[in-house]
Formats: C-alpha cells, structure tokens, sequence
C-alpha cells in the first residue's frame, strides 16, 4: 500500500476505534459499573499513542518518499527519522497538553519540549547538518576531503556521520555537525 492510502488507513482506523471505545465505555457505564467513564482517559492515551505514532510513520513516509526519489536512499530515511522525531515529541506534548489542560497545558508543552530539545540537540543537529549534506552536496564519495581535523577519501555520507578512510586505511567517523561547522577542503584527485 502506498504512504498516502496507509496515513488515510490508520487515521479512519483511528476514527473508528474511538468511537467503538466511546460507545463500549458508554454502554458499560450505563448498565454494568457506573464509574467506568473515569477509566476512559487512561484507554484514550494509549490509544492516542499508538494510533499517533503510526499516522507520524506514515506521514514520515510520505515527506521522505519525493527526496528518496530526487537524493537517495539516505537522504530519504535522513528526512523520515527527523520527521519522526519531531512527531513524536509534538504527539507527546500535545496528549500531556490534552491530560492537563488549560495554562498548565502550556506549561507542560513547553517543559517537556523544552526537555526533549536539550536531550535531542547533538542528535538533531547532526541529523539536520546530515540532511544539509545530502542535499547539498558539497562533497561527494570518493572526494578526498579535509575536515574536522580529518583527512581522508569519504566512504559514506549518512544521517549522523560521514565515513572517511584516513591514508593508514582506517575509517573514520565525522559527526555530520563537525563538518558543516568547520573549514572543509575538497582536494583535487
């Protein structure tokens, strides 16, 4: 099934679970436990989640699938897993937001993207550096490149890291961020 007809899948899937829980919580409030309805939030979080983090799948693979054509593979799983990852943090702080309500919603909304910021800020700013790579393309594999205090020919360009092989033959890992930051020099063949 292609991205799109699986993100209108998951989202009707969606629609359709709810309501079936909103009427099943109805129905068992009115004949068999009375304080069932108290329950609900706690089965509408999880649903939430897991429904959530498949339509952000999907939507991912949507945004990915045009740069996978236009710039490869990698740089397509590149925009997916950012697109992940900053789905999941919206989905998180939008059910907190929801739970809470109100000022303290935007409280816990900014706390908590606050939190995941400082905790993701390497990780993002190697994927977006990653991305800026592979769009750009400054360099190219098998250009011989200086860089980050490196010198080698470049093996790989992936999300987080680009592979260099030094003259000695060992590869070398250089955060993506290192080289975007630094001075970069692209020797002659």
């Amino acid at each position: 099934m292609n991205p799109v007809g699986r993100l209108a899948l998951w989202i009707m899937m969606y629609i359709v679970v709810m309501a079936v829980v909103q009427y099943a919580f109805q129905f068992v409030t009115s004949n068999i436990y009375k304080d069932a309805m108290s329950y609900k939030v706690y089965v509408d979080i999880l649903l939430t989640l897991f429904f959530g983090w498949q339509i952000v799948k999907a939507f991912a693979d949507i945004v990915a699938l045009p740069v996978a054509k236009k710039q490869g593979e990698t740089a397509g799983k590149a925009v997916a897993n950012l697109i992940k990852l900053l789905g999941i943090g919206a989905l998180v702080a939008s059910l907190a937001g929801a739970v809470s309500g109100g000022a303290a919603a935007a409280a816990l909304g900014g706390f908590i993207g606050l939190v995941i910021g400082f905790a993701t800020q390497q990780v993002l700013s190697q994927a977006v550096a990653g991305i800026f790579l592979l769009l750009a393309r400054p360099f190219k594999i098998g250009d011989k490149i200086v860089g980050a205090g490196q010198e080698g020919i470049v093996e790989d360009i992936g999300a987080m890291y680009t592979v260099v092989k030094d003259a000695e033959g060992n590869k070398i890992l250089i955060p993506n961020n290192k080289l975007i930051g630094d001075i970069l020099k692209i020797k002659k063949s």
